[in-house]
């Protein structure tokens, strides 16, 4: 027996509170981005090394994705040495598709002030879902959420704005 596709309807929305669950709602919700998202996919974390972005199923679902009309910009704080070292999948995906991936990084101070609460990761897919990870073993996730998605992308841009390229899809050596 196959199991149940990937749909908003098999996610929950609201908190979950384990590191467990917020690997697999990061998982889900990044399979679900590359499967049914938009133009748009906005991907922010301090260094990403505890995504799964080496899971063969996501980079399938990602190259899928890919369309050269559409985007997918991430941030992380300073670089992307992290990526490279724990993600070598993944690094051979962005540069196969380097057309589609915006990469720039940015300081941790510009996250926010701590005088309110930010979350040190997000998975935007405008239109379906706004996932919000406040700590390794807390997270939000918000499902068609009008209200939910302006905030986050507010916060996003904000940081892109101040943000400047980085991880780039080859090195060249003179």
């Amino acid at each position: 027996m196959s199991p149940e596709p990937l749909t908003p309807e098999n996610l929950r929305p609201g908190l979950v509170e384990t590191a467990e669950e917020v690997r697999q709602l990061l998982r889900q919700g990044l399979l679900l981005a590359a499967s049914q998202g938009g133009r748009d996919l906005c991907w922010l974390d301090t260094d990403f090394a505890a995504w799964p972005l080496s899971d063969p199923e996501l980079l399938d679902a990602l190259h899928r994705w890919a369309l050269p009309h559409r985007r997918l910009r991430l941030l992380a704080a300073l670089d992307y040495e992290a990526v490279r070292r724990v993600h070598p999948r993944f690094v051979q995906w962005r540069q196969v598709h380097d057309h589609v991936v915006q990469a720039r990084a940015f300081e941790p101070a510009d996250l926010g002030d701590r005088s309110t609460p930010v979350p040190q990761g997000l998975v935007l897919a405008p239109g379906l879902l706004t996932l919000k990870l406040w700590t390794p073993a807390r997270a939000s996730l918000a499902l068609r959420d009008a209200r939910e998605e302006a905030m986050a992308r507010e916060w996003f841009d904000a940081i892109e704005q101040r943000s400047a390229d980085s991880f780039a899809s080859s090195t060249l050596g003179l």
